[in-house]
């Protein structure tokens, strides 16, 4: 069985890694291995987090609801796509396939929860909450967050994070386990298809060193 190079997803494409460190991936159920995937360094981290924050000011002043057009065709193409993600899961996880189902499921249901975004943003307005004082409720972006998701739910626990901020206006970075790392490069290239901007979602690979990069990382 070849072994496929796995890299990194930033500014809406593939990149190789260039930290020149890697580990394999394997498949549970026969040892194989059935990749290599690249371990980022700080310079590959901070190549990343520029990508997003170029992107932010045009992504965030992007109205709500054209966000959302994003994430309805993006639901689309996972419910069309979503049995695919299923078999990486078995792949790389170990997982059966029933399960990797019904993981994918419960990250479907955060991204349909995530296209109410116009409705979830909106702010309110209380007259006279004491003497002579009003109070507003404004909702924003943020910027750059950065999710750091843990190998046995490689698609629900990203679902969890970037459908929503995404939605809401901030670009992400997604750094997930280097154990099962292909879908979320496959992820990236549904969003990419379902009309995301290149720099707004981001998948940097990597161990420790890339964990501590991006938490320490000042842009994010």
């Amino acid at each position: 069985m070849s072994v496929t190079p796995i890299g990194h997803y930033i500014n809406g494409h593939i990149a190789a890694g260039t930290s020149g460190r890697s580990q394999p991936v394997t498949n549970p159920a026969t040892g194989a291995v059935t990749g290599n995937v690249a371990l980022a360094n700080n310079a590959e981290v901070a190549q990343a987090v520029a990508a997003a924050q170029a992107a932010f000011p045009a992504w965030a002043d992007t109205p709500p609801l054209r966000r959302a057009r994003v994430m309805f065709k993006f639901l689309e193409l996972l419910n069309t796509h979503k049995d695919e993600l299923a078999h990486m899961i078995t792949a790389e996880h170990g997982k059966v396939f029933t399960d990797a189902q019904g993981e994918v499921s419960r990250g479907i249901d955060i991204v349909e929860f995530a296209t109410g975004i116009p409705q979830l943003l909106k702010g309110d307005f209380t007259d006279q909450v004491s003497t002579g004082i009003d109070n507003w409720t404004l909702r924003q972006p943020l910027g750059v967050v950065a999710g750091i998701t843990p190998f046995n739910f490689p698609v629900m626990v990203p679902m969890w994070m970037f459908p929503v901020a995404i939605a809401a206006g901030n670009t992400f970075i997604l750094k997930p386990s280097p154990t099962d790392p292909t879908p979320s490069l496959f992820i990236a290239d549904l969003l990419k298809k379902a009309g995301l901007p290149d720099g707004v979602f981001n998948v940097v690979q990597g161990d420790k060193e890339a964990v501590d990069g991006l938490l320490e990382h000042p842009d994010v």
